[in-house]
């Protein structure tokens, strides 16, 4: 198995992937990360703003940003309509080892992480009231979106190990795709990838990030 569990520094899990030498979050924390990156600075501004949001995933990974923003639908009563994209799909007993659902703040909550692991590919599933999942196996450079979204969680690996989806050609899709003031956020501030977010139309800005990351990157379509 190429996927490896380890602990990251506020006890939550991740996985380090041995053939690319790459972990699937910080090793400060995964999930501070995931809640800094994508919660607090995408999600919960437009939380207070719409009844409906319709996210895209570009990185379904582990299921930590999925499993996040399910939790804070039903704490908002904000209905998410979520789609991830995924080329290479943790396999659903490999992900039940990971710990996330110890965050959880009642049983409904800690068994959310199950479900969305376990719902249907391709296919859209209503994982409960507040949150609607649709996962596809599929490259991220074949993928083009179909409808519109509010908000982006850009969550592949870094441009040092997949440069060649950290591109002018893969932002302008994103763009595309996005309503207008909708918003795409990431964890890398690289310069190479804010041009290339500016290059596509986006109005880029650093904001600071979590523990072990001194900015990450927010993208607003105008």
């Amino acid at each position: 198995m190429a996927l490896k569990i380890i602990e990251t520094a506020d006890g939550s899990n991740s996985f380090y992937h041995r053939a690319l030498d790459e972990t699937y979050h910080s090793t400060h924390g995964a999930v501070q990360e995931s809640m800094h990156v994508f919660i607090k600075t995408g999600l919960l501004p437009l939380l207070e703003k719409k009844r409906v949001i319709c996210i895209l995933e570009m990185g379904f990974g582990t299921g930590l940003n999925a499993w996040l923003s399910a939790v804070n639908a039903r704490q908002s009563a904000i209905l998410i309509k979520y789609f991830a994209v995924e080329a290479f799909p943790v396999p659903v007993q490999k992900a039940m080892e990971l710990n996330y659902p110890e965050w959880g703040k009642n049983k409904f909550e800690k068994e959310l992480f199950a479900k969305i692991h376990r719902s249907t590919w391709e296919k859209v599933e209503e994982i409960d009231d507040y949150f609607e999942l649709k996962k596809t196996k599929q490259d991220f450079r074949k993928f083009i979106p179909t409808e519109k979204f509010d908000l982006i969680y850009f969550d592949a690996f870094g441009p040092q190990v997949q440069p060649e989806l950290w591109t002018e050609k893969m932002f302008e899709k994103l763009f595309m795709g996005l309503n207008p003031g909708g918003i795409l956020v990431t964890y890398s501030v690289k310069g190479s990838v804010r041009r290339a977010m500016k290059k596509a139309g986006f109005t880029v800005e650093k904001i600071p990030g979590p523990p072990g990351k001194r900015e990450i990157c927010r993208a607003v379509k105008g």
